[in-house]
């Protein structure tokens, strides 16, 4: 994975727009996507969106507080975004079908949003023609299986936060809406 994250010494800090609302990111992200799906698009206003999946106990609130809205994802489940009251800005979502207590951080919102590449691009279907992905890019059509693309520390990190939730969710679902 090519993400290192935050260390213990500096976690990845990020706000919204107008500075009312800031967040520290105290983890390495699970992965990190570029969605392409025209849900992202809508949301975001751009080509595709650059999520952190992470669980939430990885993501503090330091200041402010965010309102939320329930959205329904391209898969027609339950997706909630989580904003700025004053500017607006979406800070992170929640899927209803990731199998697990876990965000995905827009890393737009990063202070430093450089210090997040994507690992993988998804529903590359729906990419924009104009959008030219990096030369090896790893790229998928829709989702994937986390078990054929995650790495084991990912993946066990996933079924930990799994277990803690008590969710019976399948041991490998797909990455996705």
């Amino acid at each position: 994975m090519s993400n290192a994250g935050p260390s213990k010494r500096s976690p990845l800090c990020g706000g919204c727009a107008c500075g009312a609302q800031r967040y520290a990111v105290t983890a390495s992200p699970l992965i990190v996507h570029a969605c392409h799906c025209r849900d992202c698009q809508r949301i975001t206003g751009s080509a595709f969106v650059i999520n952190l999946w992470i669980e939430s106990e990885h993501v503090t609130l330091t200041q402010g507080g965010l309102l939320s809205a329930r959205l329904s994802a391209g898969s027609g489940k339950a997706h909630e975004v989580f904003f700025c009251p004053g500017c607006g800005t979406y800070l992170w979502s929640r899927y209803q079908r990731v199998p697990a207590d876990c965000l995905f951080v827009r890393a737009g919102t990063l202070d430093r949003p450089d210090a997040v590449t994507p690992d993988v691009h998804i529903f590359t279907r729906s990419k924009l023609p104009w959008v030219e992905l990096p030369a090896g890019a790893r790229a998928f059509t829709t989702g994937y299986r986390i078990d054929a693309v995650w790495p084991a520390a990912s993946r066990e990190r996933l079924r930990r936060s799994r277990a803690a939730r008590g969710s019976a969710a399948p041991a490998a679902p797909a990455a996705g809406r």
